[in-house]
């Protein structure tokens, strides 16, 4: 769990970060990593239905590291957001980088 804070993976956090925040990258973007640090990136789209007020932009926001709305607006069609995650899976030895597609 604390792989990302080890000088290991610190490089791939910082590859995220913008000024200690969440960077937040456009559909085609993707953090910039030294060619000595290139890793896989393992894409997934998660799609978040459900009532409405219940948290799914919030949780969205929370993810992506942005504040949450102060106030409670409804989301008007498909709000999509893409987060990066950096991750070394127990099983393997290799860092991966997770491209998750957040569709509100």
């Amino acid at each position: 769990p604390g792989w990302l804070l080890s000088p290991a993976g610190r490089p791939y956090l910082d590859s995220i970060l913008h000024k200690n925040q969440r960077r937040v990258f456009g559909l085609l973007e993707r953090p910039a990593l030294p060619p000595a640090l290139a890793v896989p990136t393992v894409t997934y789209k998660l799609f978040l239905s459900g009532r409405s007020g219940v948290g799914k932009t919030a949780l969205v926001a929370w993810l992506g590291g942005t504040p949450a709305p102060p106030a409670h607006h409804e989301t008007l069609g498909i709000e999509a957001t893409t987060l990066f995650w950096p991750a070394k899976p127990r099983a393997s030895g290799r860092p991966v980088l997770f491209q998750l597609h957040l569709w509100d």
